[in-house]
């Protein structure tokens, strides 16, 4: 069984919203969501740039310890964002959502909530994992509110961890929900 296989793909959908399976047709949504709020431009994200959503999404397809999704409105259809399982380790029954980034009118909405509740439950209900994880850029205060309302636990944080997008390094803040 693969990593990917272990824990999805698999389509969610409640309180809203639908996390679906990232296909290739969703780029033009994607490209419309990361357009509300020029959200490429932020360094703290990992949003595609205008005209990189084919790239963004044959990455996010072709990592081996990743499942990625659209996030969509679960009335309109409309592309809200994306989120995405990774860093998966079926052996320590460990995976970790992030990825995450959505159109600003939708941030600080029921979205995130509702999606992490989505692929909390199936992580931790249906696939029986252990640990769910969550790691942010140390200057993504918003991110690391958000994941601290669901309840995670603050791990600690590795210095120089990671390039951003303009080239500075950033540091890394851990979370974890044990099941």
């Amino acid at each position: 069984m693969s990593r990917q296989s272990w824990i999805g793909p698999v389509t969610l959908a409640g309180w809203g919203v639908q996390v679906v399976p990232l296909k290739p047709e969703h780029a033009p949504g994607l490209a419309a969501a990361a357009a509300d709020g020029e959200l490429w431009r932020l360094r703290i994200t990992s949003v595609p740039a205008p005209g990189d959503e084919p790239a963004y999404i044959q990455t996010a397809l072709t990592t081996d310890d990743r499942v990625a999704f659209a996030v969509l409105d679960g009335v309109t259809g409309l592309v809200l964002g994306s989120t995405s399982y990774h860093d998966i380790v079926p052996a320590v029954k460990r995976v970790e959502i992030g990825y995450t980034w959505y159109g600003r009118s939708v941030q600080r909405t029921h979205v995130n909530t509702a999606c992490k509740l989505l692929l909390l439950t199936h992580a931790f209900d249906v696939v029986g994992v252990d640990v769910v994880g969550w790691r942010t850029d140390n200057e993504n205060y918003a991110s690391q509110k958000a994941v601290e309302r669901l309840g995670a636990r603050w791990d600690g944080q590795v210095r120089h961890h990671q390039l951003r997008r303009d080239g500075s390094v950033r540091d890394t803040v851990l979370y974890s929900m044990l099941a």
